[in-house]
């Protein structure tokens, strides 16, 4: 999960490639106050960038991505045969 405040979902993106995971996004904030004879205008602008290595084993091609409320969700799901199996040892 990565908190997001105040983003639009257009201003984000979730790429997959070579084994990296990259999220990046751009954010865009303006304001303008006019209160008499006075103006104010104030404009921030940032972008941020991070990459994180997927380990063995997860199924690169299942990666979904949701963002809700200033959150953004990735699952990563393992592969079929990555997953353990539990097999029950009787007792003689």
């Amino acid at each position: 999960r990565a908190d997001l405040p105040g983003m639009k979902q257009e201003d984000i993106s979730v790429e997959v490639a070579d084994n990296m995971l990259t999220i990046k996004g751009e954010r865009k904030h303006e304001s303008e106050t006019k209160e008499g004879k006075l103006y104010r205008a104030e404009r921030s602008y940032g972008s941020f960038l991070r990459s994180f290595t997927l380990p063995a084993g997860v199924d690169a091609a299942k990666v979904t991505a949701a963002y809700k409320s200033g959150v953004l969700e990735i699952r990563v799901p393992k592969l079929a045969e990555a997953k353990t199996k539990q097999i029950n040892v009787d007792v003689q």
